[in-house]
C-alpha cells in the first residue's frame, strides 16, 4: 500500500499550518487508504477519464477534501472552493458565472468543491443543477451524512456517489512514521519518537480518522519538545492527555441517529443485553434525547416482546415515568436496566403480525358492516332495525365463553393473531386453541338471556 502521504515540495511559510495540513499529499499516486477508489481497479483510477460530477460521502478525517483537490489537479481543471456553513445562493452564482467566463476566455474547466454539501437548503442545491449538467461546472461535494437524506433528488441524479472508508491502521501507522521522520512538514521535534503503546492509543482512538490522529499525535510532541534530545519519547500518558475528553460523532437528524437506533433495537430483538446496552449509551453519550431512546424501547415492548412477556410493557411504562422525574444523566441507569431486561425477555411478533394482515386485509376489503348484533342501541329505531339482536352476553354463559362469531361475515374465519409458544404467549396459545375448537365445533352455550352492547 503507498503512504498515506507523499513527499511533496514544502511550500512555503508552512510551520505554521496544522500538521495535518502540512502532510496533504500532492500525487494520487501518494494517497493511500481508499483503494477501492484510487487503486488500480478503483473506479476514480483511470488519468484519462473526463471528471464527473460526484459526492464524496464518507467520515470525517477519510480524505474528501484531499480526494477532490488531486482529481482536479490530475485533470488539470481549476478548483474553486465553496463551505457549505457560510455561502449562500449569491456566492454559489458567482462561482458559476467565474467557471463559465474562464471556459469562454480560456477553455479551462473548473471543479467546484462544496464541502459539507448536506448543509446547503434546497434553494442552494437547486442552484448548482443547470451548470452541473451542462458542463460549466464539475460538481464534486464533500459530506458526512447520507446523501440520499440531505441532497435532493434533482442534484443527487446528477452525481455518481464515492463512498469513502474510515482509513485502516496500515495507512495510519505509516501516516505516524512520516510525521515523526518527515523533517520539514512532520512534527519538527527533533528526535520524537513513539511509544508502543501510545502508538497503539493513537490508532485505536483515531477510529480511521487522520486528522484527529494527526492533531493529538502533534499536541502529544509539545509535552516532550523542551526534553534534551535523548528524552523525546512521547509516551501513553502524553497521548492519553492530548486526548483529553473523547466528544463522540453524533448526529440527532442524521444516518447515525438512524443507525445507532436500528442496532440498538436488532440488538434488543436478538437477545443480546450487552450490545443493547452499548448501543444506548452511545446515543445518550453522543448527546441523544434520553425520550427518543425510551420511544424506541416502548415501541420494541410491544412488537417483538409482547405478550411472550407482557410485564415487559408495564415496566416500560414504569420507566419512562422514572427517567421524565430524574432526567439526565441519572436516566442512563433506568435506561439500561430496561434494555438489559427486554433484551433477555422471551420474544414474539405476534401482535404485530396479527396487526400487520388486518391492515392488510381492511386496506382491501374497505369499509364492511359491522354485524348487526354487535351494533349498539340506545334508541328505539335501531332496535327495530336489528341493531344488538340476539347478541349473546359472554357473563352469562359458562366459562364466559358464547362461542359467538364476530367478525363481519365477508371475512368469517380470518385468523390474525397466532401465539407462540415463548414465554407466557405460551398459556394464552393453549387457551386460543381450546376456545376456537368450541367455536368450530359450534358448542355454543345457551345464554340466559340478551344484553345490549
Amino acid at each position: 500500500m503507498p503512504e498515506l502521504f507523499g513527499n511533496p515540495e514544502k511550500p512555503v511559510e508552512t510551520r505554521h499550518l496544522p500538521l495535518a495540513e502540512r502532510l496533504r499529499p500532492q500525487s494520487l499516486q501518494d494517497f493511500a487508504g481508499q483503494q477501492h477508489l484510487v487503486g488500480e481497479q478503483g473506479s476514480l483510477a483511470r488519468a484519462d477519464a473526463p471528471l464527473r460530477n460526484m459526492i464524496l460521502w464518507g467520515p470525517p478525517g477519510s480524505g474528501k477534501t484531499t480526494l477532490a483537490r488531486l482529481l482536479a489537479l490530475r485533470s488539470k481543471l481549476h478548483f474553486d472552493t465553496l463551505s457549505a456553513t457560510s455561502a449562500g445562493v449569491k456566492d454559489v452564482r458567482e462561482v458559476v458565472e467565474r467557471a463559465a467566463l474562464r471556459r469562454r476566455h480560456s477553455g479551462a474547466g473548473t471543479v467546484v468543491f462544496i464541502d459539507e454539501i448536506h448543509r446547503f437548503n434546497k434553494a442552494q442545491q437547486d442552484a448548482l443543477l443547470h451548470a452541473s449538467e451542462n458542463g460549466t461546472i464539475v460538481l464534486i461535494g464533500a459530506t458526512t451524512e447520507n446523501p440520499s437524506f440531505e441532497v435532493n433528488s434533482a442534484l443527487l441524479s446528477r452525481c455518481v456517489v464515492h463512498v469513502l472508508k474510515p482509513l485502516d491502521p496500515a495507512a495510519l501507522g505509516k501516516l505516524i512514521d512520516r510525521a515523526l521522520s518527515e523533517p520539514e512538514l512532520g512534527l519538527g521535534v527533533g528526535g520524537a519518537n513513539l511509544a508502543p503503546q501510545a502508538r497503539e492509543l493513537l490508532l485505536e482512538d483515531a477510529g480511521g480518522d487522520a486528522r484527529r490522529m494527526l492533531s493529538v499525535l502533534e499536541i502529544a510532541a509539545d509535552f516532550v519538545a523542551g526534553a534534551p534530545t535523548e528524552s523525546r519519547t512521547i509516551d501513553h500518558e502524553h497521548v492519553k492527555r492530548a486526548l483529553g475528553r473523547r466528544v463522540l460523532r453524533h448526529d440527532k437528524k442524521g444516518e447515525s441517529h438512524y443507525d445507532l437506533a436500528s442496532a440498538m433495537i436488532k440488538s434488543v430483538r436478538g437477545s443480546d443485553p450487552d450490545a443493547a446496552i452499548y448501543y444506548a449509551m452511545r446515543m445518550l453519550e453522543g448527546g441523544e434525547d434520553v425520550n427518543f431512546v425510551m420511544r424506541r424501547l416502548a415501541i420494541l415492548a410491544s412488537e417483538d416482546i409482547g405478550n411472550a412477556d407482557p410485564s415487559a410493557l408495564s415496566l416500560v411504562a414504569a420507566a419512562i415515568a422514572v427517567v421524565n422525574q430524574i432526567g439526565m444523566p441519572e436516566a442512563r441507569y433506568t435506561v439500561c436496566q430496561l434494555a438489559a431486561y427486554l433484551a433477555i425477555a422471551p420474544k414474539s411478533n405476534a401482535a404485530a403480525t396479527a396487526m400487520g394482515k388486518a391492515a392488510e386485509i381492511i386496506a382491501r376489503t374497505g369499509e364492511l358492516p359491522v354485524p348487526l348484533k354487535l351494533r349498539n342501541a340506545p334508541t328505539s329505531l335501531m332496535k327495530d332495525l336489528g341493531y344488538s339482536k340476539n347478541y349473546v352476553y359472554a357473563h352469562d354463559a359458562p366459562d364466559a365463553f358464547s362461542a359467538e362469531h364476530y367478525l363481519p361475515d365477508q371475512i368469517q374465519g380470518e385468523r390474525f393473531y397466532e401465539p407462540t409458544e415463548r414465554g407466557y404467549e405460551a398459556r394464552l396459545k393453549e387457551r386460543l386453541e381450546a376456545l376456537r375448537r368450541k367455536v368450530a365445533a359450534g358448542q355454543k352455550q345457551s345464554p340466559k338471556g340478551e344484553r345490549s352492547a
